[in-house]
């Protein structure tokens, strides 16, 4: 019995709409903002024609505004959406507000869905995630950040927090912190909704990184805050999913996150590997034209090497996904393979450019100087190796083949 890749004729219809409103509203409004138009203004008139046809928070249950689009339609619409800066923006999908709905959905009371969640859907707010913390670096289990009850049905949280993506953005933010120092590791730590601004968080200052920064990039929520949290008094209707939830909650929402990430870096190395062939195809060098020299052939085929394995990392992620599997590992190496795959493609394209791909008139400069930093953000590579190795080693013993742990109970 053959093996069926064949994408359902609904989910391919819904790919063609967003790769066609990428095409034709995202990538031109990138030109217009850049000129100097007004960022709320032109974001406002893409969500209104997205929400128009139907084109808004693809993951989303219909019920709740969204498109109700399952694992594997959602993972084709978003390795569209990543092939410009706007497209997830457009249609309300961008991270971290993504994931963060989804935890709101899953495990909000009605009170907290109505007054934050219900805001977000409808695109008229945004959301950070405050877990990380310098003392605890890539363990999370490491933070420091408290929150004690007052006896008057409130917590009262302390400590710090460290690279809060779109702080400076947001009107609302998820903090997790620790409530139980006794109780077993990971059920230490509970997550909070907290109303922005509010003088108990601060935010010290976004931090400057090695990407290509200006006003537009903090605008579009690309900043990393250093947040600093003191006598930050949170009612107790505020407390997200119960006590001693945070860290599973964290790890349901970054798990997402990892896969959104990679969808978006599939289409941001396509978007490369197209420019660094309308290039090469238009070029000549020494008499020839440089599409047909053979060095210049064997780039441009590692990279459609690598973004091939990476769609079908994903699909195949999807499908596990759409069948309730458990897709764990298969997460933990497709996280780390599409991080380093977007930097190579895009690597290539850069040098394919030679000088006017290093210059910032194209924007794949831009785009080498954001990117590295996915080797990091989620769970740096050498966390996700570690848990893979491991969970090699393991499948050998208990079944004396490594099979299930590199995709053979399946392939």
């Amino acid at each position: 019995m053959a093996i069926d890749f064949e994408i359902p004729a609904e989910a391919k219809a819904v790919r063609e709409r967003v790769r066609q409103w990428v095409h034709d509203e995202c990538i031109p409004a990138e030109k217009r903002l850049l000129a100097g138009e007004d960022y709320k203004t032109l974001l406002g008139e893409l969500r209104t024609k997205a929400r128009a046809q139907g084109l808004w928070c693809p993951f989303i249950p219909v019920e709740h505004g969204g498109m109700g689009l399952g694992p594997l339609a959602n993972a084709l619409v978003q390795m569209e959406l990543g092939e410009s800066y706007l497209g997830a923006l457009s249609m309300n999908t961008q991270g971290p507000d993504d994931a963060t709905m989804m935890t709101l959905l899953a495990h909000g009371t009605e009170y907290q869905k109505e007054k934050f969640l219900k805001p977000l859907l409808n695109g008229e707010k945004r959301i950070c995630y405050s877990m990380t913390e310098k003392a605890a670096g890539a363990d999370a289990t490491g933070m420091r950040t408290t929150a004690v009850k007052d006896g008057n049905e409130n917590y009262v949280l302390n400590g710090e927090k460290w690279f809060s993506s779109a702080a400076s953005v947001a009107d609302i933010a998820l903090v997790m912190a620790r409530t139980d120092p006794d109780a077993p590791r990971h059920q230490q730590f509970s997550t909070f909704i907290v109303e922005l601004p509010n003088p108990g968080y601060r935010i010290v200052r976004d931090i400057e990184t090695m990407a290509a920064e200006g006003p537009l990039s903090h605008i579009l929520g690309g900043g990393h805050a250093e947040v600093e949290i003191k006598d930050l008094v949170i009612p107790a209707e505020n407390l997200l999913g119960g006590e001693g939830n945070g860290f599973n909650m964290g790890q349901h929402r970054l798990a997402y996150g990892r896969l959104r990430h990679g969808m978006h870096n599939v289409a941001m190395a396509q978007r490369a590997l197209d420019l660094a062939v309308g290039h090469v195809t238009s070029r000549s060098t020494f008499g020839k034209p440089l599409h047909e020299r053979q060095g210049v052939q064997f780039m441009l085929a590692d990279c459609a090497q690598d973004i091939y394995i990476a769609r079908l990392m994903l699909l195949h992620i999807a499908y596990k996904a759409e069948k309730g599997l458990d897709l764990r590992q298969e997460n933990g190496i497709a996280k780390v393979f599409l991080a380093n795959m977007v930097h190579r493609v895009v690597d290539t394209a850069i040098q394919l450019h030679g000088a006017l791909g290093y210059s910032t008139d194209t924007p794949l400069a831009r785009w080498y100087t954001h990117i590295r930093s996915q080797r990091l953000v989620d769970g740096p590579d050498e966390v996700h190796r570690w848990t893979t190795g491991r969970n090699v080693i393991k499948a050998f013993q208990q079944h004396g083949t490594t099979a299930s742990a590199v995709g053979g109970d399946l392939i």
